[in-house]
């Protein structure tokens, strides 16, 4: 089968390769054997083949923290998934053909539901969930901002708040996103700025935000604490920018400004299977309805991989880029 494999850290493009390795085999009891059908590449896969992501595996390693896959053969005790079922697996290495992993692993998908969309199923829709539910007990009419928010997660994040009445002040780069995501549910939409604070204070009519949510990182953190209210908190969920928070000692010590951190496993581990299931069948739901969608830019086959990858890197792309490991979907 093909699986794709690191020898080195680097630029990602360079480093990747398309391998023929050995097939997973059969199931033993308690396990799942599935095709992959579509994985996502994500800005944490891009990291990790940089070498610049919190885990650093013995090499040759194989990236990949989500995918969809149909079952094509389950182990002894195995119950709650069978063959022809659509699910998403928990764990990681998921760019190869086929994967062979413990039952409690992988959730079952609705039957019918979108392959594109089931792929970005696992990490981006119950990270805007968590971070709207988990961090700040939000009221109907509270503002929430975020930056990167024309990304798939912020476009989540917009769509989950409108459902509970919150109002969202969304930052991006580029003016030209205000009208789409104005019509996913935005309240306002601002241009990132040296004095984004004051642009967020004229579009919200200087309300009292107490829920940040932020994925770059630097100076940028910085910028977005300086909106929050006092004693708001804000959550560093990603570094887009590589560098780590940069935020003034005058945030924290005269106004009192929480800075967290977010990572979806986490989060997930103090839930028990059955409550994450639950999770899952929810935003499962929600997808099927088209309540919940995120745009996919291009498919690529695995044997293209480094074009995939280069790809991904870029910017200015409609969506996200996925990747076919057994034939066109």
């Amino acid at each position: 089968m093909k699986q794709v494999l690191i020898d080195r850290y680097g630029a990602p493009e360079e480093v990747a390769r398309c391998a023929d390795v050995p097939d997973v085999g059969a199931p033993a009891a308690g396990e799942v054997v599935f095709d992959v059908l579509l994985f996502p590449i994500n800005p944490a896969d891009v990291s990790f083949c940089r070498g610049s992501y919190r885990l650093r595996p013995t090499l040759p390693a194989t990236p990949g923290a989500e995918c969809v896959g149909r079952v094509t053969a389950v182990g002894a005790g195995v119950s709650h998934v069978g063959p022809g079922d659509l699910v998403i697996n928990l764990q990681r290495e998921n760019w190869t053909q086929r994967r062979r992993v413990k039952g409690d692993d992988v959730i079952a998908l609705p039957a019918r539901m979108d392959l594109r969309q089931a792929a970005m199923v696992r990490i981006n829709p119950p990270t805007a969930l968590l971070l709207l539910t988990e961090i700040v007990a939000l009221r109907a009419g509270d503002w929430v901002i975020q930056n990167v928010a024309n990304s798939a997660v912020g476009r989540l994040l917009i769509v989950l708040a409108k459902q509970r009445g919150l109002r969202t002040v969304n930052v991006v780069r580029r003016a030209d996103l205000a009208g789409e995501l104005a019509a996913l549910g935005a309240d306002s939409v601002v241009v990132d700025s040296s004095d984004l604070a004051r642009q967020v204070g004229e579009a919200t009519g200087d309300a009292r935000i107490m829920l940040g949510v932020e994925a770059i990182g630097g100076a940028a953190t910085g910028r977005l604490a300086d909106c929050i209210a006092t004693d708001g908190t804000l959550v560093h969920y990603g570094s887009m920018s590589g560098e780590d928070p940069k935020v003034t000692r005058n945030n924290f010590i005269y106004r009192g400004v929480r800075l967290t951190g977010f990572m979806l496993g986490r989060f997930l581990a103090k839930r028990s299977a059955e409550q994450i299931r639950a999770i899952y069948a929810d935003l499962g739901r929600q997808v099927m309805a088209g309540t919940l969608s995120a745009p996919v830019d291009t498919v690529y086959p695995i044997e293209n991989i480094k074009d995939a990858l280069a790809h991904a890197d870029k910017g200015g792309r409609n969506g996200k880029i996925l990747v076919s490991p057994n034939g066109a979907i």
